[in-house]
């Protein structure tokens, strides 16, 4: 049963939950779209006060930091998950590409922020670094092995593949395009590595099947 005080409302700390819940929601998609997103719409488009927001956090810098270490962690975890011991370089890429697909507003936020707001490089760069290493280790030995093209280094080739990532994503709103499970976007992604398309199909969609059947 819901619990609520003498008047029949919420308890306050469950509206204050609610309140961040939402204003973590909207910040993600304004600054997505909009680094230079002003707090006022941030506020506006979670329907609550400006004073609201402030209460939750203090400054602009504040939020942003929440926002990086929400996404940051959310990047970890979903490829902590995907993560199979003894996987190959191709399923365990195909894995990771699929993992950042599914956090993908919050990939988006954090890489748009990472490039366009000054000042914020530096913690967005941290955030990100354990993914991107783990990309570029997963590169390094698929090109060793011959799976993904060698014509440039695996830290170059992480990087136009991550910007491969973030434009299919930007592009992933329904109206023009839309690829809920990530296959398009996966399959692309490691024939812009380097591997054939029809093997690249091939794993992504083993690997999608048996996340059904599970």
């Amino acid at each position: 049963m819901q619990r609520t005080d003498t008047l029949g409302r919420p308890p306050q700390h469950r509206v204050a939950r609610s309140n961040r819940r939402r204003l973590l929601t909207a910040a993600r998609q304004k600054l997505r779209d909009n680094p230079d997103a002003s707090l006022d719409s941030i506020a506006l488009a979670a329907g609550v006060t400006r004073r609201t927001l402030y209460g939750h956090f203090s400054s602009r810098q504040a939020l942003i930091a929440e926002l990086t270490q929400e996404a940051g962690q959310a990047l970890h975890e979903a490829f902590a998950a995907a993560r199979i011991p003894g996987a190959d370089p191709l399923e365990a890429m195909a894995r990771m590409v699929l993992a950042a697909w599914a956090v993908g507003d919050q990939y988006r936020t954090l890489i748009s922020l990472g490039r366009r707001a000054p000042g914020k490089q530096e913690a967005i760069r941290a955030a990100l670094e354990p993914a991107r290493d783990e990309a570029v280790a997963a590169l390094r030995r698929g090109q060793y092995e011959g799976v993904f093209a060698s014509h440039v280094p695996s830290p170059v080739l992480a990087q136009a593949l991550e910007a491969l990532m973030l434009a299919l994503a930007e592009e992933n709103t329904g109206s023009t395009w839309t690829d809920p499970t990530g296959e398009a976007a996966a399959t692309v992604f490691l024939v812009a590595a380097g591997v054939p398309p029809q093997t690249a199909a091939l794993q992504v969609r083993a690997i999608l099947h048996e996340s059904k059947e599970r």
